[in-house]
């Protein structure tokens, strides 16, 4: 799997082979659209992330399915909407720690773990969870050098 479309290519059988995108093995846009319900679901009722965003989550939900559709090699709409992605300057008035971190990819993972994804493509996604949750960590923690 990759995040962006490759051309068709050969087998050693001579059957052509294509590589898809993250974005098509999971399903599309609907996927993601489901992985984002799933996960704000988690933040809406978490005390520690909840504060963070908007009372009204219509639009932070849409712009997550955007980003992740555009991601994982769906439509360029987000970008068409709001512009590079920018993740860390979107984040950066609010003060993420290694705990908000945590709540963020712990609800996230629970979202993941929800869609019934295979081997294949769960640790990948999961994967870049992580790293983006650690990522957006933008205050220094007591203790740290």
């Amino acid at each position: 799997m990759s995040t962006e479309p490759a051309p068709a290519g050969a087998s050693a059988s001579g059957d052509e082979v294509r590589q898809v995108t993250v974005h098509e093995y999971v399903g599309g846009d609907a996927f993601f659209a489901e992985l984002t319900e799933r996960f704000y679901a988690g933040v809406a009722t978490d005390p520690l992330l909840r504060p963070m965003y908007p009372d009204d989550l219509t639009d932070s939900k849409r712009y997550l399915a955007g980003f992740l559709i555009q991601f994982w090699g769906g439509s360029g709409a987000y970008s068409e909407e709001r512009g590079h992605p920018r993740l860390r300057m979107r984040h950066f008035p609010f003060r993420i720690g290694d705990d908000e971190a945590a709540a963020w990819f712990r609800h996230m993972s629970a979202a993941v773990d929800a869609m019934g994804l295979d081997d294949v493509a769960r640790p990948v996604l999961l994967e870049y969870f992580e790293r983006a949750a650690n990522a957006m960590i933008n205050v220094e923690q007591p203790g740290a050098s």
